[in-house]
């Protein structure tokens, strides 16, 4: 394993083989199990520059999410986006590898919706950088979502510089009861489309209760949550015991230690399908229905990507755009990182 202190060393490791991945903290194992020299980021971190005016941060791709985190608290900001695996250890940069976001993505967009800019090493082992430093910046194509979700394919991160969200001066989370899962589609459906602004709004794992998360002026908090008891059958948390309830789902804290943990985009129609192919196993669905996460012992049918345990990396063959082909031969030359379907 190669481990640069900086980004000419970094191009340097990525000239030196003929085929390379990224890895940051480790967080999510099964997206490194691939044959390659292995780059370790974790020495190329730290907060490059911060505006809090502008609302804007660039960073080293290496830098733990939990540094960026309690700096913007500091300024009373924060990505609104919930990146997932902050307490243990994940890096800015690989939380864009692999294309993770949290609770928060239901009204705010993922994390490809805070992308502003990247340096990166393509595959002939060029310093090169797309986007920018502001957010607004419209000229051209937005090439930096490109490697969101990429798992290091297009080339290796080195710096990327995101756009941030002042901090609400409250929130308020409500655990609505469901007994099955017909009633949390149901209970879904009206909130999504109701007059309700909600910031997350997950299914919970192990339970079909739904867990709801308001925020906004203190003031105004109560009169929403009672709005919201009067519709639905459920009870409002304690700060403590909210924090706790995002944080576990955040940590993937309900994850049995004999199951692998796969990611599935799904869309509302399709979750009754999926709780019946896999009864007995934990699901956790988030962004209003939008992703589940599956964590169980078997084989699933279902298309998913794979973050740790022993399961396929891709779960079921996916045809990609033709474009994505074209990208990948543009920007790797060298073929010097992995397939796209290892």
């Amino acid at each position: 394993m190669m481990t640069p202190e900086d980004i000419h060393e970094l191009a340097e490791a990525v000239r030196s083989s003929p085929r390379v991945l990224a890895i940051g903290a480790g967080t999510k194992p099964r997206l490194s199990q691939i044959e390659a020299t292995k780059i370790c980021m974790q020495r190329l971190q730290g907060i490059i520059e911060y505006d809090p005016g502008e609302f804007t941060f660039t960073a080293l791709a290496g830098t733990p999410l939990a540094e960026i985190a309690a700096a913007l608290a500091a300024k009373q900001q924060y990505l609104p986006f919930d990146p997932p695996l902050i307490g243990a250890g994940a890096t800015l940069g690989g939380t864009v590898a692999a294309g993770l976001s949290g609770p928060g993505r239901f009204r705010f967009g993922g994390v490809r919706d805070f992308i502003l800019g990247v340096r990166y090493i393509d595959g002939a082992g060029r310093v090169l950088r797309m986007g920018g430093k502001v957010v607004k910046n419209a000229a051209g194509f937005d090439l930096p979502k490109f490697f969101v979700g990429s798992l290091g394919r297009f080339g290796v991160l080195a710096e990327l510089t995101f756009k941030v969200f002042p901090r609400p001066a409250s929130s308020m989370t409500l655990r609505l009861s469901s007994a099955d899962i017909h009633s949390s589609l149901n209970m879904l459906r009206s909130i999504s489309r109701g007059r309700w602004e909600v910031e997350a709004l997950d299914i919970l794992p192990r339970s079909f209760d739904i867990a709801l998360r308001i925020a906004g002026p203190e003031a105004a908090l109560p009169l929403l949550a009672t709005d919201l008891l009067a519709h639905f059958d459920g009870a409002k948390l304690s700060n403590e015991e909210a924090a706790t309830l995002w944080e576990d789902l955040r940590e993937f804290r309900w994850v049995p230690p004999d199951a692998a943990l796969l990611k599935i985009p799904v869309a509302l129609d399709q979750l009754l399908a999926l709780y019946s192919s896999h009864l007995g196993d934990s699901i956790h669905v988030s962004a209003g229905g939008n992703v589940a996460w599956l964590a169980t012992p078997r084989t699933t049918q279902w298309p998913a990507m794979t973050l740790r345990g022993n399961s396929p990396l891709w779960t079921a063959p996916t045809q990609r755009p033709a474009i994505w082909q074209s990208i990948k031969t543009a920007m790797d030359p060298e073929q010097r990182f992995p397939t796209l379907d290892p």
